[in-house]
């Protein structure tokens, strides 16, 4: 195995040298009633010295969006010297969907643009060899985790634009916070070294979301149904991850009890399989979407469930 590019392993300023890629298309919701979805994609930079991750949520592949999104990305992250990306001919490969942004990656007036507008900004943007996209390994892990995190929040849910970008920044915070390394070999020491460090100088926090499981669907609004998705409940029907067996034969399993620890957040589960009861780590439990939000109505105030018969 080679070296590591003289870029990764050479101090320097978070995002000075940068790596970008797309990756999509998501769907959103339109501002306007009774239209069907619109298209978006996510524009990923990834520092190449201390793995933070940037992301950029944009509309279109028109090149005017993507110049956008690097203009954001610079004005908050600061100015790189170096860019890496994909060579064109990268995504002669690509499925259908990514029929669009080969095009615009392939098209001569976009190429000219972005050089053009990184010669202003003096930026040397450069390439990774043609037909080999495990040159730019860095940037695919950052769209694997994104990709990863979103569709594990989302399910089949459609948010708005404004709601969507909230969670991608949400996305970022949480994949800046993955540890790279402890910060002493004591045992008791829990605090790990973040991407986050090196943008703010400690990991990345929020203010605390409130409990919305006991909640009516109804009445929750828009980002709290955003928060509501990412939770398991229980009696809700669950995979349970076995990484002697491929995803297909893993166990189903339902949650009988949310186990809190020391700060109040359930990070354990009481769960029942087909061979008995046991205890596992929710990161370990694929949530499946079978919770149906249309409840039947009470035959006690007159109406009937769906299922049964009038009498």
């Amino acid at each position: 195995m080679a070296d590591l590019p003289v870029d990764r392993v050479s101090e320097s300023r978070a995002f000075l040298v940068t790596g970008v890629d797309y990756c999509g298309p998501f769907l959103y919701k339109s501002e306007v009633r009774n239209r069907p979805p619109l298209k978006c994609y996510m524009s990923i930079f990834i520092c190449f010295s201390t793995k933070a991750v940037h992301i950029e949520l944009v509309k279109d592949l028109t090149t005017s969006a993507f110049l956008s999104a690097l203009r954001r990305f610079i004005c908050t992250r600061g100015r790189p010297i170096r860019i890496w990306s994909d060579n064109a001919t990268n995504f002669v490969g690509a499925r259908n969907e990514l029929a669009e942004l080969k095009s615009l990656f392939l098209s001569d007036s976009h190429q000219e643009a972005v050089h053009q507008a990184c010669l202003n900004d003096c930026i040397d943007w450069r390439f990774i060899p043609p037909r080999s996209p495990h040159f730019g390994g860095l940037w695919e892990a950052s769209v694997k985790l994104a990709k990863h995190h979103l569709r594990r929040a989302l399910g089949s849910s459609l948010l708005g634009f404004d709601e969507l970008r909230t969670l991608a920044c949400n996305i970022c915070a949480i994949i800046n916070s993955r540890p790279l390394f402890p910060l002493s070999e004591n045992p008791a020491d829990l605090d790990v070294l973040t991407p986050s460090h090196f943008l703010v100088g400690a990991p990345i926090t929020t203010f605390l979301e409130p409990d919305l499981v006991h909640l009516n669907v109804d009445r929750l609004d828009r980002w709290q149904k955003v928060t509501q998705l990412q939770q398991i409940h229980v009696n809700d029907v669950v995979l349970v991850k076995d990484e002697n067996f491929p995803p297909l034969k893993w166990p189903l399993a339902r949650i009988l009890e949310l186990i809190p620890g020391a700060d109040g957040v359930s990070r354990v589960a009481l769960i029942r399989m087909a061979t008995g009861v046991s205890r596992r780590a929710l990161a370990k439990l694929c949530l499946l979407p079978l919770r149906d939000e249309v409840k039947g109505m009470d035959p006690s105030t007159g109406g009937v469930c769906s299922g049964e018969a009038r009498v």
